[in-house]
């Protein structure tokens, strides 16, 4: 048995918890450092924009401005200088485009790897009265994601297996789901729901929707009601979901971030005026029950298990 956790510290706001993508430390007075982790070792395609997204969608879903990052890569004995010069090309070109600094890291040749490992701390700041958490939501709350969910993960798939689905579907249907790619970073995304009164948020990762809204309802203590129907999905992720047998409501969903606020139109409204969809999903009540209703019927959510992509990528 793993035992707990036990040292908190008074300057530690945030500890690690069910659901929580950040930790979050007293840095003055009305100042809060957050920070979070997360290694990329699914794909190695786009893996230094991936491991920057990523990190920063972390702090983004804590209200947090990005910062820096401090990067830890692993490679491969065979891996080329090449390769490694285009990785960190993709790390400075996300860096740039979300102005956030490299500000330490390692890279070390590895045969305890057989692709390359990025792993990424992130840091940020945000007014102590401004830091929301996956626990905030409370009973009566809209629930709103933004974009689109399994963009990620057909992004993935599409470009892994590009080739097989080349034999399936028309090439632009194709390079679209690759591109999807580029929609991948939510930090706008939560920057814009934390201004417009989001009380909690939560980046749509591993798990997909279905584990987000389990992880938001169990870091919260509520019960939620969702409608299958309103959650926005691409057509391609559909397809190509549906083509490798797996369930695109629980697919990595980078690019997606779930809101629980008062006003969801609001939320809605101040995102979609900045050009971001989004749409008002279900909402939150004090049943304990997370259901998701579609086609007549209830599904109980239970808590996520190994994502969808592992099906089609081992």
């Amino acid at each position: 048995m793993i035992r707990p956790l036990t040292v908190k510290r008074s300057e530690v706001i945030i500890g690690s918890g069910v659901g929580e993508d950040c930790g979050a430390v007293q840095n003055e007075p009305g100042q809060v450092l957050v920070m979070s982790t997360d290694p990329i070792t699914g794909t190695a395609i786009d893996i230094g924009h991936l491991a920057v997204d990523i990190t920063a969608n972390d702090l983004a879903s804590a209200g947090a401005e990005p910062v820096g990052i401090l990067l830890t890569v692993l490679l491969p004995p065979e891996t080329t200088e090449a390769e490694l010069k285009s990785i960190m090309t993709e790390v400075n070109a996300s860096c740039e485009r979300l102005d956030v600094s490299v500000i330490g890291g390692h890279t070390e040749v590895t045969d305890a790897v057989i692709r390359p490992v990025l792993s990424v701390t992130g840091v940020g700041k945000v007014k102590r009265d401004a830091l929301i958490t996956t626990s905030g939501a409370k009973p009566g709350m809209d629930l709103i994601a933004t974009k689109w969910i399994g963009l990620e993960g057909t992004s993935i798939i599409a470009a892994e297996k590009k080739d097989e689905l080349l034999q399936k579907f028309p090439a632009d249907f194709v390079e679209r789901a690759i591109g999807f790619n580029s929609m991948l970073s939510v930090v706008q995304d939560g920057l814009i729901a934390a201004g417009a009164g989001a009380a909690a948020m939560h980046d749509v990762t591993e798990g997909g929707i279905f584990g987000a809204l389990w992880e938001m309802g169990a870091a919260s203590d509520v019960g939620l009601s969702v409608d299958i129907e309103k959650i926005p999905i691409k057509q391609e992720s559909v397809e190509i979901c549906d083509y490798f047998d797996i369930d695109p409501y629980c697919l990595i969903s980078s690019g997606s971030m779930l809101i629980a606020a008062e006003n969801g139109l609001r939320v809605v409204d101040a995102l979609e005026n900045a050009g971001i969809h989004a749409a008002v999903i279900g909402r939150t009540d004090d049943s304990k029950q997370r259901v998701v209703h579609y086609d007549g019927q209830t599904r109980y959510l239970e808590p996520p298990e190994a994502d969808e992509f592992h099906k089609v990528l081992g």
